[in-house]
């Protein structure tokens, strides 16, 4: 009977290992950094390659290979979950410093029920130069009238979706980490910061009518002042405060809660969705926006 390899005799502290770690997604880099910090304490040979641990780890069935791939771009990804990791787990893990956003963060604070096969993963683009010149009204109409641009990088995984859009550079703004079961600590845009983005880009919510759907669940746990405080801090160049103030009044949020957006003006008419066919007006806000949200 031939010798155990080292490896088959470290079998069960590998194992444990792994069941401690926080992490249950790892690149083939990431696991070459766990094998080159714990060969001493493995007791594994110099000679152990990344690529002889690996297909240890998966051959003994104690990680599983999954490749995401995107047919449109040609591309793979290939990562090794350990135990149940679950589908955002799995997102966070195909982009460093990406975080769960849009459709997937209405899903995690219980303000919607979205596909859950759909996940929304956002990396942040590098800063880009403000735009010059004053906001013109034909430019807001022009841009509104064609359909919201989608990204097209997304990755498939068996019956999963991962969707990764290329976002505003912001440092992470209103991301925060939400302990999603008892292993897994997940990076989501926050309630507010969620608010503001499906306000900007609705289609990643399922449409205005999840939208409306998701102001109105978050009416009790919104802070208006840290949402104000998150679309200050985004300074779009459209605005959006008016798309916000009028769907918190639409759900019958306290007057004074969409007030302190009214205060920041109505200098321009503006759009509450892309591409809508015959929209209805609020004079309120300035506000077009489909006509049945007039009923």
């Amino acid at each position: 009977m031939p010798k155990p390899s080292r490896l088959t005799l470290a079998k069960q502290n590998i194992v444990l290992a792994f069941q401690r770690a926080p992490q249950q997604v790892y690149s083939k880099s990431q696991l070459e950094d766990v094998l080159t910090k714990n060969r001493a304490t493995w007791e594994l040979a110099r000679r152990t390659s990344t690529d002889e641990f690996v297909e240890f780890l998966t051959n003994q069935r104690i990680a599983r290979s999954q490749t995401f791939v995107s047919d449109r771009y040609g591309r793979q990804i290939v990562r090794y979950s350990f135990g149940r990791a679950s589908p955002y787990a799995l997102a966070l893990s195909i982009q460093a410093k990406a975080y769960l956003c849009y459709a997937t963060a209405l899903n995690l604070h219980g303000l919607a029920n979205v596909n859950p096969k759909l996940l929304y993963l956002n990396s942040e683009q590098s800063p880009k130069p403000d735009p010059s010149g004053a906001l013109a009204q034909d430019r807001i109409d022009n841009a509104f009238k064609k359909a919201q641009r989608l990204s097209n990088l997304i990755y498939g995984l068996g019956d999963l979706s991962f969707t990764i859009v290329s976002g505003k550079h912001t440092k992470g703004l209103g991301v925060e980490e939400i302990r999603h079961s008892d292993s897994e600590t997940l990076a989501v845009t926050n309630l507010e910061r969620t608010l503001v983005d499906i306000a900007v880009r609705p289609a990643y919510a399922g449409g205005i009518s999840l939208v409306l759907k998701a102001y109105r669940a978050a009416k009790v746990r919104v802070s208006v002042d840290r949402l104000l405080k998150i679309l200050k801090d985004l300074d779009y160049r459209y605005p959006y405060h008016q798309s916000i103030g009028f769907l918190m009044q639409k759900v019958g949020y306290p007057q004074h809660s969409y007030a302190k957006l009214r205060a920041l003006g109505l200098h321009h008419d503006f759009y509450l969705d892309y591409n809508m066919q015959q929209p209805a007006y609020s004079p309120d806000w300035r506000l077009y926006h489909p006509a049945e949200l007039s009923e």
